[in-house]
């Protein structure tokens, strides 16, 4: 289409009213499922973003950025950051990239607008998000691929986490840490460093692309060491806090006694919250880390280096990604001159998308023996 399609198009698409394509989009729960679900398909069909200015988002004038996520909030982190002075504690994995994207657009110029929840349907949400900014971030998994393909043909999108999703969207650019080699280095330290040999993975009950590709480094190392190869992880946790590192703390260590088994020497967790979780159960049970279990975990929060015994974690540009998230956007959008340009991000070619992957670090602490 040559020009930007309307709630006009929209209505005569699906064949309702110009009102009922507004409450689609403003209070869907109003509208009935057959009726929705025809208008976000005209809407995609038509490639419809909806949005108070068609014409600042063809110009790419709002001035906005915007990143999608979901809800990655940890209650026990928070909970213990209130009144506290040390907020960066309680900073999570997406509490650094939103940071990195504020300063970066910053720099460039523009204000950063965040979907920090899909709940209560994704396509009003991502749509607010996309119908208001010059172009758009999201992490992996987060949009559905088909509205995800609809917004990028009105606005610049990259993908942040995972690996890419699907051939339809190959055209967008992809930043991601190296999760794998992260990992591998890391079971590797502690089989060759540390001499232990029997180990336990814990990831995640969701299809996390992130912690598919550490569960993959994790195999490979054992696989390098000669040690029995896993087919999955040890222990899923049905979500990456605190809380439920714990639990899966209690719960490997109770599955080898019922098993008459001494525990695993060393517990890789997916992500540090849950190794944090971990170091307080097993505490509690008197198991001493790293004397009898060693702990390591994934990200670099800022969390890992505080709590005791400092925690032995891979270390990932969080910040960076953000950054670099931005970085994309605005050469996408033909800017990028007021402000000094990132080294190491490559110059883009029209039509062809970049695909980045950071550089991860072992960070060796306390937890695993170091």
């Amino acid at each position: 289409m040559s020009t930007a399609p309307t709630v006009y198009d929209v209505a005569e698409r699906s064949g309702v009213s110009i009102a009922t394509v507004s409450r689609v989009y403003r209070t869907p729960d109003s509208v009935r499922q057959q009726t929705r679900d025809r208008v976000l398909a005209a809407a995609r069909e038509l490639g419809y973003v909806p949005s108070g200015s068609a014409r600042g988002l063809a110009s790419r004038s709002t001035g906005v950025l915007g990143l999608c996520f979901p809800d990655y909030s940890d209650p026990e982190a928070e909970h213990e950051a209130d009144g506290s002075d040390e907020d960066d504690a309680a900073m999570l994995y997406s509490d650094q990239i939103i940071r990195g994207m504020e300063r970066a657009a910053r720099r460039h110029g523009y204000a950063l607008l965040i979907a920090a929840s899909l709940k209560g349907g994704p396509e009003s949400w991502v749509a607010k998000v996309a119908g208001r900014v010059d172009g758009f971030a999201v992490l992996a998994r987060t949009v559905p691929t088909e509205d995800l393909e609809v917004i990028s043909r009105r606005l610049p999108v990259v993908m942040l986490a995972g690996p890419r999703e699907s051939e339809q969207l190959d055209h967008l650019d992809h930043v991601e840490a190296a999760n794998e080699d992260g990992e591998r280095a890391l079971a590797r330290h502690l089989v060759v460093d540390h001499g232990l040999t029997r180990l336990a993975f814990v990831g995640a009950a969701e299809d996390s692309p992130d912690v598919a590709a550490r569960f993959r480094g994790y195999r490979a190392a054992c696989a390098a060491a000669g040690l029995p190869v896993p087919d999955a992880p040890d222990l899923r946790a049905p979500m990456m806090t605190r809380a439920e590192g714990a639990r899966a703390a209690d719960a490997l260590v109770d599955r080898a006694a019922a098993a008459g088994e001494p525990p695993p020497q060393g517990l890789l967790f997916a992500n540090d919250q849950m190794a944090v979780g971990a170091l307080h159960a097993l505490e509690r049970r008197g198991l001493r880390v790293p004397a009898d279990i060693a702990v390591v975990g994934f990200d670099g929060i800022a969390l890992s280096r505080l709590v005791r015994p400092a925690l032995t974690t891979v270390r990932q540009p969080m910040r960076r990604m953000g950054e670099v998230a931005v970085e994309l956007l605005v050469r996408r959008l033909g800017g990028g001159n007021g402000a000094e340009r990132m080294p190491d991000v490559p110059e883009l070619v029209p039509g062809e998308p970049v695909s980045l992957v950071l550089p991860v670090s072992v960070a060796r602490r306390a937890s695993c023996g170091c």
